[in-house]
């Protein structure tokens, strides 16, 4: 079927209009966030601006948008419905101090009804904004701008702090937003029916966030800012499903191509959205999981920093969504799942114009998902064994119990990545069932240790750093450099890096080689780190254009990312590099370095990870 409105069309028509309206473009920024520890990836698109929005100036200016891919695991149970995906294209636009309320609710509504641009009716848009509490007013700013536009008040709804106030966290800038909902044209369902439930009828479709505060402390009363920001984000994925009127965000080409190859490979299933009864669902549902986790895998196995699969961290978000697309393939009787390269091949080649470093890694992208594909063929083969034997034990007691307890399924899935789903499946024709609320209770025990250690890595990852953390985390950042330029002085080359990951306790930085460094290369590599550590030279931040910080001769093998001006820092006359931080004041501070581990990381790509002592 024909698009009325497709993804490069879109994101054409968002360029030229912000464009126009003499906002600059900046990059669309790596999936591993750059220097925030916050989270494990980039979750939305005004993350990579965090430090301009707390008043660091930008080097494009006050007036900003870009497209930015974005990965959430949060509602990672939710994928497979009507709208929820794990990866995602954010458009946004930003005003660093400059314009406020008024001129961008304009822009929103222009951009939206003008029919240069999207033409939506103006009969179709609803709006929320914040109705006021004890700590902050009704905002009656954005109240009066829409309904100068010709919104009607019916349409306008003030809610709360829950639906329309946005913060950082319990401290820093915050503020009220304004949301846009697009009427999908489904009945009403009820006098109530609003933007606020969950009915389908309404569906947001923009969200123009405002920065007018500041908490000083948890707990204080927010203080009005001095300088104010706007920052707003659009959901691409769900723009064009409303636009194109389709029920499903899965309607879009993108996916329906990946799904006719599943189609193909699949000897029993069709995908067939149009039946609504019980089995339908569920063969739907599975279609869309393997649609929508490939797709996030080749995102995240293809960036520019890229994440290979593992057991902790990032690679563990990567493995789970790898290993749950596989377990919707078998449901499907897709059982070679070598075959489902073939939509990681037209994943590749679909978004090969928007990201030219995903083609050029496409050997690798296939590699790493066929290994890790292999791998979990034999975590399912000593599972299945495990399987039978609990299902021996169960028949075999006395007290004739059907019952494979919750811990039996949590054993199943932590010691032998046995999803629990399967575990269920196959109970069933065994004639037994499953305690999967006690599966449940041993999941969340399992998760609460994993917090109290660190990130929880079921929920994207998301932890806190307290200042001793964060210091280390620069003196991190700046030895990465320095690791990078030993390593080009070693082994005679001055842009190596190929992706780097950095956390209170270690370094991690993947660079080209094709060869396993010998202990005398290590050992060489580590001197000169060190030696420029006990130079104690200043770190020094510049801003240049891009064409002065490579005539500078600063490296970055990243630069396409980066607008007309950069930030540029160095460090004695031995490192310089283009980098957005953060970063120690001089390399003194670093202590002394230590490698403690070199690797393969891919196919003519090492890895090296360091401490700090």
């Amino acid at each position: 079927m024909q698009e009325k409105l497709t993804f490069n069309a879109l994101l054409d028509k968002w360029s030229r209009f912000w464009t126009e309206n003499n906002h600059k473009q900046i990059k669309n920024s790596s999936l591993v966030p750059d220097g925030d520890t916050s989270v494990l990836f980039t979750t939305a698109g005004m993350q990579p601006l965090v430090p301009y929005l707390l008043g660091r100036p930008h080097p494009n200016g006050t007036r900003l948008y870009n497209v930015q891919t974005c990965l959430r695991t949060d509602d990672i149970e939710e994928v497979g419905d009507s709208s929820h995906l794990t990866s995602f294209h954010m458009l946004g636009n930003w005003s660093l101090g400059d314009y406020f309320k008024e001129e961008s609710i304009k822009y929103s509504f222009n951009f939206l009804t003008n029919p240069k641009w999207l033409n939506i009716p103006l009969e179709k848009l609803s709006v929320t904004v914040f109705k006021g509490d004890e700590n902050a007013p009704y905002d009656e700013v954005s109240a009066a701008a829409w309904e100068k536009l010709g919104i009607p008040k019916s349409r306008i709804y003030p809610l709360g702090k829950k639906d329309n106030w946005w913060a950082a966290g319990d401290t820093g800038p915050c503020g009220p937003d304004t949301e846009i909902f697009y009427d999908t044209g489904k009945p009403s369902c009820g006098e109530s029916c609003g933007p606020a439930c969950n009915c389908g009828k309404h569906i947001e479709i923009w969200n123009n966030v405002f920065m007018e505060y500041n908490v000083p402390a948890p707990g204080a009363k927010p203080e009005k800012l001095p300088k104010q920001n706007v920052d707003t984000g659009m959901g691409a994925d769900r723009v064009l499903c409303v636009l194109n009127g389709y029920e499903t965000v899965f309607e879009r080409t993108c996916f329906m191509g990946a799904i006719v190859i599943l189609e193909e490979l699949s000897s029993h299933f069709s995908y067939n959205p149009s039946k609504k009864d019980n089995n339908s669902e569920a063969v739907n549902k599975d279609f869309r999981i393997i649609a929508d986790h490939l797709r996030s895998a080749v995102f995240l196995l293809g960036d520019e920093m890229p994440t290979t699969p593992s057991n902790t961290g990032r690679g563990y978000i990567l493995r789970r969504l790898i290993r749950r697309a596989i377990m919707c393939a078998r449901k499907l009787y897709i059982t070679d799942s070598r075959q489902l390269t073939k939509v990681i091949e037209y994943y590749i080649r679909y978004y090969a114009n928007l990201y030219p470093n995903m083609d050029m890694r496409a050997s690798d992208i296939v590699g790493e998902f066929v290994k890790e594909a292999d791998a979990f063929g034999k975590t399912l083969a000593s599972g299945m064994k495990e399987f039978e034997t609990v299902v021996s034990t169960i028949k075999s007691s006395s007290e004739r119990s059907n019952l494979i307890t919750g811990q039996q399924v949590f054993r199943l899935y932590d010691t032998f990545g046995f999803p629990p789903e399967l575990t269920e499946e196959l109970a069933k024709e065994k004639g037994l069932t499953v305690d999967m609320a006690g599966f449940k209770v041993a999941y969340a025990e399992h998760q609460e240790k994993s917090r109290a250690g660190g990130a929880d890595m079921f929920k994207g990852g998301v932890f806190r750093g307290d200042g001793a953390q964060e210091e280390m985390l620069k003196k991190l950042h700046s030895a990465t450099h320095l690791l990078h330029a030993a390593l080009g002085k070693v082994l005679g080359n001055t842009s190596l890096q190929r992706g780097s990951n950095i956390t209170a306790e270690r370094l991690r930085f993947d660079f080209l080689c094709d060869h396993k460094l010998t202990d005398d290369e290590i050992k060489r590599v580590e001197e000169l780190v060190n030696s420029w550590i006990k130079a104690d030279e200043p770190i020094v931040c510049n801003e240049m254009s891009l064409d002065e910080a490579k005539r500078s001769g600063a490296i970055g093998i990243f630069s396409d990312k980066y607008g007309e001006k950069v930030t540029v820092y160095s460090m004695g006359g031995f490192s310089k590099e283009l980098c957005g931080g953060p970063h120690a004041s001089r390399t003194g501070e670093l202590g002394s370095f230590k490698i403690t581990k070199e690797e393969a990381s891919s196919a003519g790509v090492r890895r090296i990870k360091a401490e700090l002592r």
